[in-house]
């Protein structure tokens, strides 16, 4: 596939924000949010998420992210009783975006984490997940969506330079290892 055809998947002028509300993605609301600390959106953070680990196209994402996950439906769940996280978008399989926070607010994605000695990055950042694991790679459709909603994000929020979107792993190195090897950052960067 070509870069051109990655710019056709959602064009700039399809794509309206209101109040830190992207109107492609499916609005589903989180309650695991909060004000930021000040107006400024900064870093970008790319995750990835998979409820069972490894499996796609289930529901329990979206729930864990709502504070409504059974965790009695599968035993990994059980240490995910009372977690209370959210990220502002996550983008399934088949390129579906799906918005649970406002960009404008602080939505809980990053945890302990760290930029440029900077530390709580969830006060100036965007989380963006992505439905998958470190090594299971990720589809034509979830890069073409995300590198669209990245372009989106840097015209509304300049400050989200090229070199301020980073990887969870990147953040908080001690902790996490997502979006992982799967994750083919130069296809990515090449395209924004």
């Amino acid at each position: 596939m070509d870069n051109n055809s990655v710019s056709t998947i959602v064009l700039p002028d399809l794509v309206q924000w209101q109040h830190g509300w992207c109107n492609v993605a499916r609005k589903v609301l989180s309650p695991h949010f909060n004000q930021r600390p000040n107006a400024e959106v900064s870093v970008l953070v790319i995750h990835n998420i998979s409820l069972p680990a490894g499996q796609f196209g289930l529901p329990y994402i979206e729930a864990l992210f709502c504070g409504s996950l059974d965790c009695q439906i599968d035993a990994s769940f059980a240490e995910l009783e009372g977690l209370q996280v959210s990220a502002h978008f996550l983008i399934r399989r088949d390129g579906e975006i799906v918005q649970f926070v406002s960009c404008d607010e602080r939505a809980w994605h990053a945890g302990v984490s760290q930029f440029l000695e900077r530390s709580n990055c969830n006060d100036f950042s965007i989380g963006i997940e992505l439905e998958g694991t470190d090594t299971s790679g990720y589809t034509d459709m979830q890069y073409q969506q995300l590198i669209a909603l990245t372009r989106s994000i840097q015209q509304v929020y300049p400050a989200i330079e090229r070199s301020r979107i980073v990887g969870h792993s990147d953040i908080a190195p001690q902790r996490k290892t997502d979006p992982g090897v799967g994750f083919d950052w130069q296809r990515y960067l090449a395209a924004i």
